[in-house]
């Protein structure tokens, strides 16, 4: 059985530091569970760790995608069990660290909605009916068959949204569902589960101040670049926070201040969706970060743990 290590948390919470120095003293490469670092040219507004940042620790599954493709979670699964067998051959530790929790779900639990029948039929029945009744009503569906999914899932994220209503049609059951009445945790892993956390109010003044910070690196000239290499919000990766709204102000549908006020809003719902979603897992180890007095100490804390249960 292979040890993964598994570092999570919600967004700017501070998991880059922690995980170069656990990786540095677990002999351990990195697999980024980001939903938005897969995405090459895409720097700014995703806070993609750079080469300087790195300090030489590999890292995987980072600049994989043009902003063009889709990429789903399948895709994620197949590549990162791929890179998991190649880490563990090297005699290295695989360490998933990142805040999509449907990407580490993907490799920490045995089921799988990705490759259930597909219904093209109904797909288009549903993409018909998001262009003549809008994405809210397409959306407004899933509330009667997949409540858990209706509360994740955005209108916007349609591709999500109607892969849901197909589970459910092809199967009778939620992708909710699957994982509570399957055997979850048969999986050819030994996990050792991480997530940080932090007071709610510093961590949300830490999502408002890295917004600040990516307007000031020039995430509006980033999306700026995109747009003129043909990249629309039509496509997945444009519809990550802070590029949509970005786009929204560009397209003159509202202020820059009210884009800005839109990005910080919306960081700090999705940081709290995360946190729901990683207490949902019984694996997890909670830490504090306020209880400890730097990031190394929390390192120096979470390695010894991981040393005392992996033996």
């Amino acid at each position: 059985m292979i040890d993964i290590f598994i570092l999570a948390g919600p967004t700017a919470v501070g998991k880059t530091n922690i995980s170069i120095s656990l990786a540095k003293k677990l002999q351990g490469e990195i697999i980024s569970a980001d939903s938005m670092q897969i995405y090459k040219k895409m720097d700014i507004g995703s806070a993609k760790i750079n080469v300087e940042e790195m300090q030489g620790i590999p890292h995987h599954m980072i600049d994989i995608v043009d902003p063009k493709e889709d990429f789903s979670v399948a895709m994620f699964q197949e590549k990162a069990e791929e890179l998991i067998k190649d880490i563990k051959g090297r005699g290295n530790l695989p360490m998933i660290v990142g805040g999509t929790g449907f990407y580490i779900n993907s490799l920490i639990y045995n089921y799988n909605f990705a490759n259930t029948n597909r219904d093209e039929a109904y797909r288009q029945h549903l993409e018909a009916l998001a262009e003549e009744k809008g994405k809210d009503f397409v959306h407004n569906l899933l509330k009667e068959v997949d409540l858990e999914s209706y509360n994740k899932l955005y209108p916007n994220d349609l591709k999500r949204v109607i892969r849901a209503l197909e589970v459910y049609k092809v199967t009778g059951k939620s992708i909710s569902q699957f994982a509570k009445e399957e055997d979850v945790f048969n999986i050819p892993y030994k996990v050792h589960y991480y997530v940080l956390n932090m007071n709610r109010d510093e961590l949300y003044d830490r999502i408002n101040k890295r917004v600040d910070i990516m307007m000031e690196k020039g995430l509006i000239e980033e999306v700026i670049r995109l747009q003129k290499e043909g990249y629309t919000s039509d496509m997945q990766s444009m519809k990550g926070i802070g590029y949509k709204e970005i786009l929204y102000y560009l397209e003159g549908q509202i202020s820059l201040e009210r884009a800005i006020e839109m990005i910080k809003q919306f960081s700090r719902n999705y940081a709290k969706r995360q946190l729901t979603w990683f207490r949902k897992d019984p694996r997890v180890n909670w830490i504090n970060k306020d209880e400890f007095s730097s990031d190394e100490a929390i390192a120096e804390y979470i390695y010894k743990d991981f040393m005392k249960n992996s033996k």
